[in-house]
């Protein structure tokens, strides 16, 4: 242990509050520049401030037995038990419709999006979208580019209708539970998330022009049916192969075996394409492959499964494509099984008849039992990733309110914004939204926590309206395509520029902003 290290005082903080904030800038750091897990990042946080003493063996790992913590893991059993009995599927087919105008378009992408995500990852939701927007996109002459921004723009901002709806809305219940002793009922965002789900829409159509329009070659061929962007790891035996030779070992000479587009992406750009029948074409004299690069392939998805073997690389996302479209192509009895398993468990919750963490077991126990998916399913659905850094986030958030180094900065803002609850709201907001287009909106929120509910008692108001607006600012990241894994999702397909985001999302950030403080003090008064 580092206490006796530890033991000093400077500029009214301890020794363990400074080496909290190193910890957390660290955190900062490695999740914005490195490459490293997201939940190894996040164990060795946690494990550094047990070592030192900051805090104990309970409060370090007691995350992990947190109810917030338990709902996420078990949701994952929920969504793939509606994933597995084509519920997602039919939602995506039956609700786009034909719109004649970019404006509709985007209005019939948005919202079912920000439905299905207000109960549901949002990641999941995107990467069910993606293709189906895709596709779609054509038949309506619009480039996919104008609608993959705003579905990943809903799905965020559906995330935040629900407390189910996103870990970051889960991990503040929690804390505030943990705090105040006084459970969130599973809506209590919904009034507040609507209205800001409304005015995201509307501000996203007022602000179409500001949509990108990109022409990528890789996405746009009109035969190409899916596409794949694959990670290289550092040990790939094509490694130091030019593109034209990693074409020639992904055919077997046969037609129907031939991709349609193969390309390299190196961190924002295409630097070298190669299409059927024409020429590698190459943005410079460096056209091998390398560790960390992109590879991208597009073409039909049986085709594209027996490439991927010859590429010697796997896509997770391609399987579930496959299993799905050969076992959901038609909708049956469990579809309605697991849709009523679904409906069930949220108004089990929402009448309070059983808490949160039983319905959502109840729900998973369910979906195993009426085969709306197998128990071996069940488990691989589980992100232990992001289980991991939610716990982690528990940590985090506890070692900054044991320390003071919350309660500090809640009081340098009191000191710099007076005693306005409205301005400090504000600012705490505008910082949270900041922040979290750089790290996972999970740990900005556990971050921001104490300090909020910090300032909230400092000026006599209520911590409740402080804990709903931090959930809402938490995933208000527009900005940047690092500020949400569903930004990422969409950046290869819609062939964006790192920009592109910061045209619209800018302007976002702050309608969001104004949106979110002034329909939370409404809702909930100070």
């Amino acid at each position: 242990m580092l206490q006796g290290i530890l033991s000093f005082e400077f500029l009214s903080l301890t020794g363990n509050a400074w080496f909290t904030i190193g910890v957390v800038l660290a955190l900062f750091v490695a999740m914005i520049f490195s490459k490293a897990r997201i939940d190894v990042i996040f164990l060795t946080a946690m494990s550094s401030l047990l070592i030192a003493g900051v805090v104990d063996t309970k409060s370090a790992f007691g995350g992990l037995t947190s109810d917030s913590v338990l709902v996420v893991a078990v949701l994952f059993i929920v969504v793939e038990g509606l994933t597995y009995t084509g519920v997602l599927n039919w939602i995506v087919k039956h609700l786009m419709g034909t719109p004649k105008t970019l404006s509709g378009a985007v209005v019939r992408v948005m919202f079912p999006a920000a439905l299905m995500s207000s109960v549901m990852s949002n990641t999941t939701v995107v990467a069910l979208f993606i293709n189906v927007v895709r596709i779609w996109s054509r038949k309506l002459g619009i480039t996919p580019s104008k609608l993959l921004i705003p579905l990943s723009y809903a799905a965020g901002m559906g995330g935040i209708c629900t407390i189910i709806g996103t870990p970051a809305n889960l991990v503040v219940s929690g804390l505030y539970a943990d705090k105040l002793g006084e459970n969130l009922g599973i809506f209590t965002t919904t009034l507040c998330g609507l209205f800001c789900l409304v005015i995201g829409v509307v501000s996203v159509v007022a602000l179409k022009k500001l949509l990108p329009e990109r022409k990528s070659p890789v996405y746009d061929s009109e035969t190409s049916e899916l596409v794949l962007e694959l990670t290289v790891p550092s040990d790939h035996p094509y490694i130091g192969l030019t593109l034209q030779e990693i074409y020639d070992r992904s055919q077997n000479g046969t037609d129907s075996d031939k991709s349609s587009t193969l390309a390299i992406r190196r961190f924002d750009s295409i630097i070298a394409i190669k299409r059927y029948d024409n020429e590698v074409e190459t943005a410079g004299p460096e056209t091998f492959l390398m560790g960390a690069d992109h590879i991208i392939i597009s073409g039909l998805p049986q085709n594209l499964k027996r490439i991927c073997q010859k590429l010697h690389l796997k896509s997770d996302y391609l399987e579930g494509y496959l299993k799905n479209e050969a076992e959901n192509a038609v909708v049956g009895k469990k579809t309605i099984v697991s849709t009523a398993i679904l409906i069930g468990m949220i108004l089990l919750s929402a009448f309070k008849v059983v808490p949160l963490l039983v319905a959502c077991i109840l729900a998973a126990i369910a979906m195993v039992l009426c085969k709306c998916c197998t128990s071996e399913q069940a488990m691989k659905s589980i992100n232990w990733e992001i289980v991991m850094v939610f716990a982690g986030s528990f940590c985090i958030g506890k070692a900054l309110e044991s320390t003071g180094v919350a309660l500090k900065i809640a009081q340098g803002l009191l000191d710099v914004c007076g005693s306005n609850p409205y301005v400090v709201l504000t600012v705490i907001c505008l910082v949270a939204t900041f922040i979290t287009e750089f790290i996972s909106n999970t740990a900005a929120a556990a971050m921001f926590f104490p300090i909020a509910i910090g300032a909230a008692n400092a000026l006599g108001v209520n911590p409740l309206t402080f804990a709903v607006a931090l959930m809402i600012a938490a995933s208000s990241s527009f900005a940047t395509p690092i500020g949400s894994p569903t930004h990422m999702l969409v950046y290869g397909p819609g062939g964006y520029k790192f920009t592109d985001f910061a045209k619209i999302g800018i302007p976002m950030n702050f309608i969001i902003l104004a949106a979110n403080v002034f329909i939370t003090t409404k809702v909930f008064p100070f």
